[in-house]
């Protein structure tokens, strides 16, 4: 197909990303790529959804547009009318996070359109689109089982439960709600939602609420007359409780005029391309399904090498063997570079994050810059506080030139460090986190490579960075004495040239990202992944907290 303007005859298909993703984490047990560990089970739980949904959407039904739609991780408009919107949502697997980025991979893959917008929520984007088609004269589909899309049933919109091959239409709507579409979210305000703390009226439920809607007509009619009501408790709570109820409307509405940045032409089904589709399910080592998709391309399957555990296990190098090479290391000075590294830190899922400071004692200390580093030997250092006269120890108080502000730049990194999809690496966490809290930012989800290292050899001494990067890299880091120094005439770091800095700050993120990588498997390999996710990596925020206070 190609060139078709959207419009009447026309069928879109919605995937509602996000709840896919976790259908496919909790439907499957976990899985792990042999390789290297990483967790895979909801890509290929999300694969195969993929796949049935081309399968199954064959012949004069089929859809000529389709979008799989996701969340994008951070605060959206709803925020900022209530600020306990979903505060209370548990933050997601820790072997999730890092398989959030390889579905919107896989979707790509799949050359299906991938879409997220920045401060949207997916269901938003759902309402635009789907009101956008209904006004061209198409038909819409939304695969989804979300009660919250239901409002938008009807005229040509219909929602799919994939997993129950179940068709939900008004009637449908009728069934879960007890009221049509064009009601449901007057019963959700009233009803609220304990999973997006939505409030609503405390001890009216769905059944009441809609009793209440189809008695009265509408949610404004019934707080209007609430006086009518009967039952005292009801009556006083629908009159005490009148501004939130109205607030909770205002939540679960979703907006169908958001602003896009595209277009439902965009959208337009295309065929997959071959190569990019069977290299990304062999790279993530799925077998059968590479078989599947190759005998239907009419291509070769892919081949994937076995990796036995036992020898993975047993290798202390790196994944990648990956030089060192202190002169590809960045020094990021301004807000354009630095959201380069943010939206490769978004992109990747993960980034290995080190501190710089002006001494040890995290308590009073001053933070003097940060380094992030998301693929070996591909680092940044981000100065903030280096002081001008260099190394001379009577230097001046003034900055050096070339460094971001310091709130400009934590405020840009806030996000993404506090964001629960993306993994958040370090070398002695606690420390980083700890810092960092004194400047407004709680980093979380994490790892520790030397937490991991405690787990998997509790018995050995040395799991400081140097003494890990020369046992499992085979790499002797920078040394800090020669830029220091000692003694009488020893420095801070914040009086370490930028130029010398740089170089040594994002090593120590690189190294950190590879120790990473050859832990995160050998957890799994050796069966310590419990021991590590049940006991040590949990106490991290938790002694930080009460070291703190």
């Amino acid at each position: 197909m190609s060139g078709t303007h959207f419009g009447k005859g026309c069928h879109l298909h919605l995937i509602d990303g996000s709840a896919f993703i976790f259908r496919a984490y909790h439907a499957l047990p976990p899985l792990t790529r042999k390789s290297d560990g990483l967790p895979i089970g909801a890509v290929a739980g999300f694969c195969n959804m993929l796949f049935k949904q081309v399968e199954d959407n064959k012949g004069p039904d089929a859809p000529t547009h389709v979008a799989v739609i996701f969340d994008y991780s951070g605060k959206s408009f709803r925020n900022e009318m209530y600020d306990q919107y979903k505060a209370n949502r548990p933050p997601a697997p820790e072997d999730l996070v890092p398989q959030f980025p390889l579905t919107r991979e896989a979707t790509r893959a799949f050359n299906i359109a991938c879409k997220e917008i920045e401060g949207l929520e997916a269901d938003d984007i759902i309402a635009t689109l789907a009101h956008q088609a209904r006004d061209a004269g198409g038909r819409v589909t939304i695969i989804s089982s979300d009660k919250d899309l239901m409002q938008l049933v009807g005229g040509g919109v219909e929602m799919l439960d994939a997993m129950k091959n179940k068709r939900i239409d008004s009637d449908g709507v009728v069934e879960k709600f007890g009221v049509g579409p064009d009601r449901v979210v007057d019963v959700q305000a009233l009803a609220g939602d304990s999973v997006d703390n939505v409030p609503g009226a405390p001890g009216i439920g769905i059944k009441t609420a809609a009793l209440l809607i189809n008695e009265f007509g509408s949610l404004e009619e019934l707080l209007d007359r609430a006086e009518e009501i009967k039952q005292p408790k009801r009556r006083q709570t629908l009159i005490e409780k009148r501004d939130q109820i109205e607030l909770s409307k205002k939540l679960v509405q979703l907006d169908c005029n958001m602003a896009l940045d595209f277009t439902l032409d965009d959208l337009e089904v295309k065929e997959p391309d071959a190569d990019t589709l069977l290299t990304f399910l062999s790279e993530m080592e799925f077998r059968t399904l590479s078989k599947r998709m190759a005998d239907q391309l009419g291509m070769e399957v892919p081949a994937i090498p076995e990796a036995p555990a036992a020898a993975a296990a047993s290798s202390a190098a790196a994944p990648e063997a990956v030089p060192f090479d202190k002169e590809k290391y960045e020094c990021v000075r301004d807000a354009g570079a630095l959201q380069v590294w943010i939206d490769r830190i978004r992109e990747r899922g993960w980034v290995a994050v080190d501190t710089e400071t002006t001494g040890l004692d995290e308590m009073v200390v001053d933070l003097v810059g940060i380094s992030l580093c998301v693929e070996a030997g591909e680092a940044c250092y981000i100065p903030l506080a280096h002081k001008a006269g260099g190394d001379d120890l009577f230097g001046g108080e003034g900055l050096s030139e070339g460094q971001m502000p310091l709130e400009e730049a934590v405020a840009m990194l806030k996000d993404v460090l506090e964001d629960p999809a993306i993994m958040k690496i370090g070398q002695n966490m606690k420390y980083d986190a700890k810092i960092l809290h004194r400047y407004g930012v709680d980093v979380a989800p994490i790892d520790d490579t030397m937490l991991m290292s405690y787990a998997l050899h509790a018995g050995m001494h040395g799991h400081g960075m140097d003494a890990l990067s020369e046992r499992y890299l085979d790499h002797t880091p920078i040394p800090i004495k020669p830029l220091l120094g000692t003694g009488k005439s020893a420095i801070t770091f914040d009086r370490v040239p930028i130029e010398d800095a740089a170089p040594y700050a994002a090593e120590d993120a690189d190294i950190t990202l590879r120790l990473w990588q050859v832990f995160k498997p050998q957890l799994h390999q050796e069966r310590v992944t419990t021991v590590y996710e049940t006991l040590e990596r949990p106490l991290v925020p938790v002694l930080a907290d009460m070291e703190r206070n």
